[in-house]
């Protein structure tokens, strides 16, 4: 099972998956790049345009928590082609509302559906790909993300200075079309499948959310996995909703130039997420997650500090690398975190708990920014990436469970037995 050249099939997974995300971002990255033009229509305040980021996180942490336990119950892929649809049609709908309470609800509704496609997609490229490879290959899955972020900073250099912010949104009708595709073509994985089937042979019904809090050890990594979630994705959100008002409003550039700055920022974000994975299948998935959480840290507070136009390009590119590195192992890192029978319910509800906690990131930087500067608000998300890095540090081992296989169970490379149980 470890040859992934005996089983073709997780490479459509793969190229499913990836385009999957990559609009997955695209929606996320929509939001930040109109929301100077949002200002502007609906003439809102700063913290009225961090509410909308805010509340969006709050949609995607329901709907990873949601979509995470449907999946354990219904079948990752059913659930990914559902959500996926979702999303897609509510975010097109955003290019028709007329007033932002109407942006907010409609936002708030399609966010659902990012969350829960986000969770579960990850997760199932997890269960598809064997232990020797998979952070090379989720590192690159993540890295879709990114190319999600470029693909909409590209399109609003061009849309959004000629034809305005609506026309943004209805192009995310399209993956309605991934979605029949991907539910028709790609199995469920067969951990989950005779995950099942176990089960069913067994007659007994559990609940996956009791099933978590009952052992533990799961329930100290469950806890654990929420704090450094809440912190990561704190910082991230934080810095991908207001970067390119920052740009705009702080540093002068028009929508064009912004452009410019973005795609660099994300081009080396896809770079370092897709090198990162690579890197930690060689030294490790923890050792990357903090190297990626305690180098952003630091690389923040210096880039509002001591940017100029001499060096703003060189301090973004840096950061763009830096900032997207945790995202390259989280997925693998906590997907090994926990067995099958309750992954999808503990891998979602850990993060998406922890996006809960993190929907106040926007909103902050938005007050921040009224009393301070953007600049200074995004400075301070360094605070958040170090305990990022540092609580896994301190806490979560790696390599816990393999999901590879039916109930986890890391490889003993010493003797060849499957353990079900932690690892040394």
């Amino acid at each position: 099972m470890e040859n992934t050249k005996k089983n073709p099939t997780w490479i459509v997974v793969f190229v499913a998956c990836f385009i999957g995300l990559v609009v997955d971002g695209m929606d996320i990255q929509m939001l930040s790049v109109t929301l100077p033009s949002l200002i502007e229509e609906f003439n809102i305040t700063k913290t009225q345009a961090g509410l909308i980021s805010t509340l969006s996180l709050v949609g995607m942490a329901l709907g990873g928590i949601m979509g995470g336990w449907l999946s354990d119950r219904f079948g990752r892929v059913r659930m990914a082609s559902y959500m996926m649809v979702l999303f897609s049609v509510g975010t097109a709908l955003l290019g028709l509302v007329q007033t932002y309470e109407q942006f907010i609800t409609v936002r708030f509704i399609s966010a659902i559906g990012i969350g829960a496609e986000y969770s579960i997609v990850s997760m199932l490229m997890a269960e598809y790909v064997p232990t020797k490879k998979r952070t090379t290959i989720l590192g690159t899955l993540q890295a879709a993300y990114s190319v999600g972020y470029l693909v909409a900073a590209l399109l609003a250099g061009v849309i959004l200075p000629e034809f305005g912010w609506r026309p943004l949104y209805f192009i995310s009708i399209i993956p309605v079309v991934l979605a029949l595709y991907l539910r028709r073509k790609i199995p469920e994985p067969q951990s989950w499948i005779e995950g099942v089937q176990k089960r069913k042979s067994s007659g007994i019904k559990k609940n996956e959310w009791a099933t978590i809090f009952k052992e533990p050890k799961t329930r100290k990594i469950f806890l654990l996995w929420i704090l450094t979630a809440t912190f990561l994705q704190f910082g991230f959100y934080g810095i991908g909703s207001w970067l390119p008002t920052y740009l705009v409003s702080e540093l002068g550039f028009d929508f064009k130039k912004m452009t410019g700055y973005l795609v660099g920022t994300y081009t080396a974000m896809i770079l370092g997420k897709i090198i990162t994975g690579w890197l930690a299948d060689k030294f490790g998935r923890k050792t990357m997650f903090i190297i990626g959480g305690l180098a952003t840290a630091m690389a923040l507070p210096i880039i509002y500090l001591y940017n100029s136009p001499a060096n703003i390009i060189a301090l973004l590119t840096i950061l763009g690398f830096l900032y997207g590195m945790p995202y390259a192992v989280n997925a693998t890192y906590m997907s090994e975190s926990f067995p099958t029978h309750i992954r999808g319910t503990a891998v979602g509800g850990a993060y998406n708990i922890g996006r809960f906690g993190s929907a106040i990131a926007p909103i902050s930087i938005g007050i921040i920014a009224e009393a301070n500067s953007i600049g200074f608000g995004l400075a301070t998300l360094g605070i958040a990436y170090a305990l990022a890095g540092i609580i896994p540090a301190l806490f979560i081992k790696e390599k816990m469970y393999d999901p590879f296989k039916t109930e986890g169970g890391i490889q003993d490379r010493k003797n060849g037995n499957a353990s079900g149980g932690h690892s040394a």
